[in-house]
């Protein structure tokens, strides 16, 4: 493998991956909250902000605080060299500190010996650790803010087609009448309650050292009302992250529970997405993506209209898991006090995570804010299965009221009419189901106005708007003050 000699260009020089094979995650905002230099800008944060804690409990020298964070400045440093260079010590704090100390001397020009506040009781997985979480704070709360347009978007749809008929697919087929209210409100819960759990994340800070026991760090604070501990909560606070209890370099479940956490929102995603690449097929034509220019477009066909919103975030989804896994397996193999390799692993996947759910997120929220609803197709979808879609409707109002005959059950007569109308040809269906239905049936037990009552599809639809409200009330943080029928609740 060859490398750029020395103050060559790279060709990543600008940020890193530009996303040309992850359209979803091609964004500047993504790259701007994920990319190499903001890891880079991350671990820098870290180690200003150490210098800043040392100053302030009088462990290293007065000015530093300034000195360092003016070297500390990410445009001062080339991400690609340190990124070939990290290669030497297996991870990039290592150039990036030797890149920083030499700033640091340079820039302390009125002597104040700011070299000694740089890295003081720290270890490279200290530094990177919290960089990570620091970069997972600040990406997550791109995606809730995103995340959170979304379930405003489908809160109002749910409000907006309380009563809109549609039908309810199970295994690929009719199964009984549905709204679309109740649709775009289960859409809504899942959304939010990953989003809750997304939510509820603490990002902590990592200390620990050479080998976790703070060893250092005692030595530094010895004679000073200073500790480890008051010093690891000190960088939390500054950095506004969460103090951690104890060191976890070993004890992974901050980054599995953050893994988990982003692959149950890429779930929910993923959930609409795949609803809407179905619905919006020309034969279904329930739905359709906003427009846009450029938006959907073909290379080969100028009639094409692809749903390109929905491919980009299940493309997302159906990458979540695995990467959530890689996190899951590394946190499995942390051997001894600090691992080998395992560490190492988790780093991709996790920034993968979140890059993929943050981009998944912007577009989630353009397609639910735009999401176009067609109210007749939906209709016309549902009157093809005509009164089998109301056969358990029917067979639950009914056979109470039919006798044992030839020794069948009411329950077992009226599924005989079902079986013999389904050798009838679709078309033939509804009027087959009429006549076999009212030779089995008589007017006298059932009238032609209740058996038209009972074929109704909105006479079938259960508790469709109450689940509907029962979700919105559930996450009233993700919420619009209006309920499945669109009335205020104050």
């Amino acid at each position: 493998m060859t490398h750029p000699a020395p103050g060559e260009l790279h060709p990543f020089a600008d940020g890193g991956d530009a996303g040309l094979l992850s359209p979803v995650s091609a964004s500047p905002l993504v790259a701007a909250l994920t990319g190499d230099r903001a890891v880079l800008a991350a671990i820098l944060a870290v180690e200003s902000g150490w210098a800043a804690v040392l100053e302030h409990a009088g462990l290293a020298p007065a000015g530093s605080t300034a000195v360092v964070a003016s070297a500390a400045e990410a445009g001062r440093y080339d991400v690609a060299d340190i990124a070939r260079r990290a290669q030497g010590g297996g991870n990039p704090v290592i150039p990036l500190l030797a890149d920083l100390r030499t700033n640091v001397a340079a820039l302390d020009t009125a002597g104040v010996g700011a070299g000694k506040a740089v890295h003081s009781s720290l270890t490279s997985q200290d530094v990177l650790d919290t960089a990570l979480m620091l970069l997972a704070r600040n990406t997550v709360h791109a995606v809730l803010a995103d995340l959170k347009g979304t379930t405003t978007a489908l809160a109002h749809l749910a409000g907006q087609h309380a009563d809109t008929l549609c039908v309810g697919r199970s295994l690929t087929q009719h199964s009984l009448p549905f709204t679309f209210g109740l649709r775009a409100a289960q859409w809504f819960q899942g959304v939010a309650a990953a989003g809750r759990q997304l939510e509820g994340l603490a990002f902590q800070v990592q200390f620990g050292g050479a080998a976790g026991t703070l060893a250092a760090g005692t030595v530094l604070t010895k004679g000073t009302s200073a500790t480890p501990f008051t010093l690891a909560d000190a960088l939390a606070a500054q950095l506004g992250l969460a103090p951690a209890p104890a060191p976890w370099h070993t004890n992974r479940l901050a980054i599995t529970s953050l893994g988990h956490a982003l692959a149950s929102v890429l779930d929910a995603f993923g959930k609409i997405a795949a609803d809407v690449l179905f619905l919006s097929r020309p034969e279904v034509a329930e739905l359709a993506e906003p427009r846009a220019a450029g938006r959907g477009v073909s290379s080969a066909m100028p009639q094409k209209q692809n749903p390109v919103l929905s491919v980009l975030v299940r493309s997302a989804a159906l990458q979540a898991p695995q990467l959530a896994a890689q996190l899951h397996v590394a946190a499995a193999n942390f051997n001894d006090e600090r691992p080998d390799g395992a560490w190492h692993t988790e780093w991709p996947a996790l920034r993968q995570l979140l890059a993929l759910a943050l981009g998944a997120a912007g577009h989630l929220r353009e397609l639910a804010e735009g999401l176009r609803v067609f109210p007749d197709a939906m209709r016309r979808n549902l009157d093809l299965s005509g009164p089998l879609l109301l056969a358990e409707g029917v067979a639950a109002a009914v056979a109470p009221l039919l006798g044992d005959k030839a020794g069948r059950s009411g329950k077992q007569q009226l599924q005989d009419v079902v079986d013999r109308t389904l050798q009838a040809p679709p078309a033939e269906q509804a009027s087959t189901y009429r006549k076999l239905f009212r030779e089995a049936v008589p007017a006298v037990v059932v009238p032609d106005a209740r058996l038209e009552e009972l074929l109704d599809p909105a006479s079938y639809l259960g508790q469709a708007a109450g689940i509907a409200n029962r979700i919105l009330a559930a996450f009233p943080e993700f919420d619009t003050p209006t309920d499945a029928n669109g009335a205020s609740r104050g």
